[in-house]
């Protein structure tokens, strides 16, 4: 009996010993964000909370999303898989169709290993609980997949008694939002339109210059926010056992950013801190895919990265990544199909509807693109240059090859150029590779109507002074476009 008791006893220490080593997670993911922080070396913005993060943690230099649109990329790190392989690279679809079943959110493998999962939190703006997926599911409640949705336990708080918990902390404001202006407005030290740096492929306007001021006055709210989270964690007496993962879910709004296979569109940045096993300061250049981090998040969880997902964790050891493979696909009313693999170094693109080109009149884009309104206008005035001419263009090439070491914007196509045929056919051959290798588990598609025609139909027809304010480069609100086509349906 003694016997028996002491072991029983040793037993459980040894699990309430593995409870306490198991850390907390939290996973903060800004919206529509490219690496525009300041310990990236964006001018004009400061992120003195972030900037901590990567003093005091590693900072990635090679992160990239697998998808530059919000629903694929976030359908594929939530279940750790490359969003072509389980059949969700078409924005806003399959809405109703679940998962196949060899594959499960990693948050299922989170909750196994006795982790408390939240989504969202009580003090950023909008209460981060986006999720945004393109299969079946629902925030919160139990999951088998098959008449169990729920992604999360719960909403918006974490306490002690959540322990060991996973939190994923959605970062709204860099997001376009009809509360850009305001959040402008509130702040302390506006950024100087005149401080910030545009990309060679963007006309030097002041409309231009001010909407880059703009968002990057949203990078500088969420920034707060970011400090006001780590003090929550503080004030708790959590900080010294949580993991803080930042990220973006793709690249930013703007020209060759969200929705393109160029590095505005794929590149993010990411920032990981936990003091307790990171050494500070670390500044790492492999090639990261987003699917990498889910893996990273089940591997600080103890947990077992199940052999479907596509992701590796990457404070492993052995972790290395020559490419990560990027898809575009559906996105609302566009139909496309493009490909590209990037090593950080190289990118190659294959655009298999090459008749579809980059300005292609989407109906959401035309609400929240005051630079494209404004460099139309400058185009038909004969007043761009050539690279800002590249996003107008009235085809896409069939291939584009890059040497982003020597040519970042990628604003010189090398795929036609004979000296780098070697490199063209190696990169050609690889993205076929993963065709095969992603090829989707079935070919189910359900895609959603998208509500913006609708919406930009009825501002051009019934509101043709507000469409004019937009066409020349004001944000004229989508939120209130919408309320405003319901409106005059009843």
């Amino acid at each position: 009996m003694k016997q028996i008791i002491t072991t029983g006893l040793y037993l459980l220490f040894t699990c309430l010993t593995f409870a306490q080593e198991q850390p907390n997670i939290i996973w903060l993911m800004a919206e529509d964000m490219s690496v525009d922080l300041e310990c990236y070396g964006m001018k004009g913005v400061k992120t003195p909370n972030l900037n901590k993060m990567a003093e005091e943690g590693v900072k990635f230099e090679n992160c990239f999303v697998t998808n530059p649109i919000c629903s694929p990329s976030r359908s594929a790190m939530l279940t750790g898989t490359h969003q072509v392989k389980i059949n969700a690279h078409h924005h806003r679809s399959n809405r109703d169709v679940p998962l196949d079943e060899q594959f499960k959110p990693f948050t299922y493998w989170l909750r196994e290993a006795g982790y408390t999962t939240i989504l969202g939190h009580h003090g950023v703006m909008g209460q981060g609980r986006k999720i945004d997926a393109n299969f079946k599911h629902e925030p919160i409640g139990p999951w088998d997949g098959k008449t169990q949705f729920g992604i999360f336990d719960k909403y918006d708080t974490f306490e002690k008694e959540d322990q060991p918990f996973f939190a994923q902390i959605q970062l709204v404001a860099s997001h376009r939002g009809d509360w850009w202006d305001e959040v402008r407005e509130n702040s302390k030290h506006p950024v100087d339109p005149a401080d910030v740096e545009l990309p060679e492929f963007m006309a030097d306007d002041p409309v231009i210059r001010l909407d880059w001021a703009k968002y990057l006055d949203q990078i500088e709210f969420l920034d707060n926010e970011v400090g006001m989270i780590f003090q929550e964690l503080e004030d708790k007496g959590m900080a010294d056992n949580t993991v803080v993962i930042f990220i973006g879910d793709n690249g930013r709004c703007n020209i060759r950013g969200k929705g393109y296979l160029q590095d505005p569109g794929l590149h993010i940045p990411l920032l990981v801190y936990y003091p307790k096993d990171l050494k500070a300061g670390q500044v790492r250049k492999d090639v990261v895919s987003a699917t990498d981090i889910t893996a990273t998040v089940l591997d600080f969880a103890q947990v077992d990265v199940p052999e479907y997902m596509t992701g590796k964790p990457i404070f492993d050891s052995n972790f290395k990544r020559e490419f990560v493979y990027g898809a575009r696909d559906l996105w609302d009313e566009i139909e496309e199909k493009s490909r590209a693999i990037t090593s950080g170094e190289w990118k190659y693109i294959r655009n298999d509807k090459p008749e579809v080109p980059f300005d292609a009149g989407q109906a959401y884009l035309e609400f929240y693109r005051p630079a494209v309104h404004r460099m139309r206008a400058l185009k038909a005035e004969g007043k761009l240059n050539e690279s800002q001419k590249l996003f107008f263009a009235p085809n896409k090439d069939k291939e584009e090859l890059y040497n982003l070491k020597n040519d970042p914007q990628e604003l010189h196509n090398l795929a036609e150029n004979p000296k780098y045929i070697d490199v063209l056919e190696k990169m050609r051959a690889t993205t076929l590779v993963y065709d095969k290798e992603m090829k989707p588990v079935n070919t189910i598609y359900h895609p959603e109507h998208a509500i913006s025609v609708d919406a930009l139909k009825w501002v051009k027809e019934e509101r043709p002074e507000e469409y004019r304010r937009m066409v020349d480069g004001e944000e004229i609100g989508f939120k209130k476009a919408v309320q405003g086509y319901k409106e005059s349906l009843k």
